[in-house]
């Protein structure tokens, strides 16, 4: 966790909807290549991983006929999306401009870098650059692209990236003073490169002669690893993998890409007669590759309001001058409906503390404990419990390494989830691609997988023995990731009982009681996803003061999570466990959890 966070704010209107979402180290065309070999380059990866996505909120096409005027450019957009969505040819030379509805703001000497998505090439296209100072700017901006190529229809898709950006101090490039030196004056370096580049070169050479099959032994991993040419670790901060906050609502709801993925619902406002309103003008717009906005006509007092009021979807053209519209003013809350949730909130707290009196503030260990006192201690005044020594009689607990599972299995095809959804692949390349790229993989089984894998991997479930002492015959749903494999902080509507069979995973829990500091209120996912990173924490500083439990879930011990317990876990080395909700009694909380 981090001292030193650093705000980057995005602004916007009511009726504005940017789509934001972290960087990630996916690309199309790396995740085709053989073995998905292109992942191994870590360079790639951070540098996909940078920065946060904006992405394109409708689908369209479009083409350029060579001409240098506006008209030049042919935009046609999918039926179904509000005219003002729809992206624009502002200052000719075949480039398309999508007006940004946001105002972003940066620490104080800090500008934004923005541009195309890294290493995403496009077909007859290319994202233009720019660096803005948005420490002080009170403009919006655009992003442009620029055609590469006459007469060639392009297309981007709902949701697809359209630009990248990340912050960048200003003056800190100009700081540097460049040179060029001899590399026999550098004695150590010199003798550091001849080294590696030896034995890289023996390296390639026993592939070629062995040809091994496992794609983690096909490469030497020494920079993925943060390794110098003997094998010793380099720089404590070495990163093989970013992982970025997400943008959080006010609400405290967080911007989620998954919903993003998808086709958004796209709300109309609602009637005018349900609402208050006030009367502006609107002005004419300017801009060019990543500009910043102006405002012109009677709104050019205010560019920011005149640029709002020309993206709201009230069927005003963005250049039509002197329109009278109205601009809405949601309802105030309901004052009762707040004052019901304070004291809903008070009494989560209030038995809390008196919970607190008998556990010590702590979750209990204990070793081996049977039914009925698992249910008095545990199960029904919902207390997380980490029983040891649980598995202790589980043959899979001495047999469940990489290479065991991989000959078990062998090429039978299983699913699992990415960042992108759910793929397929031979089960012992599966195994092998986490293995080798542990913190770095986001490859994964789980729950989510388990109807599709059922037969697959029952000689798994066939190592494991029942829990009869707490379950009702459930064979449990089987997750295998690699290291660095995350849950984002969340509750479940049910309870859960997590069976570590390899590996270990780190656990943070906190009570139901702590549900107004991690909110949002309604829902079951945190807008706080990783609570020990302090920049999401600064975002939402009601959670700084959150009660937590932070515990190693080792192989042979299960953990007990109630419902309504927030918890996240991180896989510390490749990670298999098995998660039962099928209880001796009653756990039906999904069954009546108010979605609406």
């Amino acid at each position: 966790m981090t001292d030193d966070s650093l705000d980057l704010l995005c602004i916007k209107y009511d009726g504005w909807q940017p789509r934001i979402r972290p960087g990630t180290p996916r690309r199309p065309w790396m995740e085709e290549t053989n073995e998905r070999y292109a992942y191994r380059c870590l360079p790639l990866t951070i540098a996909n991983s940078h920065g946060w996505e904006l992405l394109c909120p409708m689908a369209f096409e479009a083409k350029w006929d060579g001409g240098d005027d506006m008209e030049s450019v042919e935009i046609r957009m999918d039926p179904g999306y509000p005219e003002h969505l729809k992206p624009v040819s502002i200052f000719g030379y075949g480039t398309i401009t999508w007006h940004v509805e946001a105002i972003f703001r940066t620490p104080l000497g800090w500008n934004l870098h923005v541009g195309g998505p890294p290493n995403r090439q496009k077909d007859a296209i290319q994202a233009l650059g720019g660096i803005i100072e948005t420490d002080w700017s009170p403009y919006t901006f655009t992003m442009n692209w620029r055609f590469t190529r006459a007469e060639q229809w392009i297309r981007f898709e709902e949701n697809e990236p359209i630009a990248f950006f990340f912050p960048v101090e200003r003056g800190s490039v100009e700081r540097f003073k460049p040179r060029l030196e001899r590399l026999e004056d550098h004695t150590e370096l010199c003798a550091a490169f001849e080294k590696w580049s030896a034995s890289r070169n023996a390296f390639q050479e026993w592939v070629k002669t062995a040809n091994p099959q496992a794609p983690g032994d096909k490469w030497q991993k020494l920079y993925f690893r943060g390794l110098d040419q003997d094998g010793k670790a380099c720089p404590v901060d070495h990163q093989s993998k970013i992982r970025l906050p997400h943008f959080v609502h006010p609400d405290g709801s967080v911007m989620n890409p998954p919903e993003m993925r998808a086709s958004p619902i796209r709300s109309r406002p609602l009637p005018m007669t349900e609402l208050g309103s006030i009367s502006a003008t609107t002005g004419a717009q300017a801009g060019g590759n990543v500009l910043l906005n102006y405002g012109g006509g009677a709104a050019g007092t205010n560019p920011a309001l005149a640029l709002a009021l020309g993206r709201l979807d009230l069927g005003v053209k963005p250049q039509q001058q002197g329109a009278q519209i109205a601009l809405q003013v949601p309802p105030r809350a309901d004052k009762d409906a707040e004052l019901a949730i304070k004291r809903r909130d008070w009494l989560l707290e209030a038995l809390a503390r008196q919970q607190r009196l008998a556990e010590g503030g702590e979750v209990a260990r204990v070793s081996g404990m049977d039914g009925d006192t698992f249910l008095a201690s545990h199960y029904a005044p919902a207390r997380a419990v980490l029983i040891e020594n649980a598995l202790t009689d589980w043959p899979a607990l001495a047999r469940w390494t990489p290479d065991y599972l991989a000959q078990l299995i062998g090429a039978r095809e299983i699913e699992y989830q990415d960042e992108n959804g759910s793929r397929r692949m031979p089960f012992d390349r599966f195994i092998a691609e986490i293995a080798a790229a542990p913190f770095a993989s986001t490859m994964a089984i789980t729950a989510t997988n388990e109807a599709a894998n059922r037969d697959a991997l029952t000689p798994l479930l066939a190592e494991t023995l029942p829990l009869d002492a707490y379950l009702d015959n459930d064979p449990g749903q089987l997750a295998i990731g690699p290291a660095g494999t995350f849950a984002p902080l969340h509750f479940d509507l049910g309870n859960q009982l997590i069976a570590q069979v390899a590996g270990s995973q780190r656990f943070i829990l906190a009570p139901p009681s702590e549900s107004r500091r991690l909110g949002p209120r309604g829902e079951n996912w945190s807008p706080v996803r990783d609570i020990t990173d302090e920049a999401q924490v600064v975002l939402n500083p009601t959670a700084r003061g959150a009660r937590l439990h932070e515990l190693d879930l080792e192989a042979g011990e299960t953990l007990f999570i109630p419902v309504g317990w927030w918890w996240q876990a991180t896989a510390t080395d490749l990670s298999i466990s098995l998660t039962y909700d099928r209880f001796r009694w009653p756990n039906d909380g999904a069954a009546d959890f108010p979605h609406a």
